[in-house]
C-alpha cells in the first residue's frame, strides 16, 4: 500500500490510501501537481 498525502492549503492535507502498484502506474513523485476526486456516499457533520 502507499499513503498519498495531498496538500490543499497549509497546513491541511488530504491522505489517500492506494495500492503501491497504482501509485507506480500513475508515476507519482513528491511535488507533483495532482487532482483529488472525492467520492462519498455519506457525509456526517458533528459539533
Amino acid at each position: 500500500m502507499a499513503n498519498i498525502k495531498i496538500e490543499v492549503s497549509e497546513p491541511n492535507v488530504i491522505t489517500a490510501v492506494i495500492t503501491k502498484e497504482s501509485a507506480e502506474k500513475l508515476g507519482l513523485a513528491e511535488g507533483d501537481d495532482v487532482t483529488a476526486i472525492i467520492k462519498s456516499t455519506e457525509v456526517i457533520i458533528g459539533k
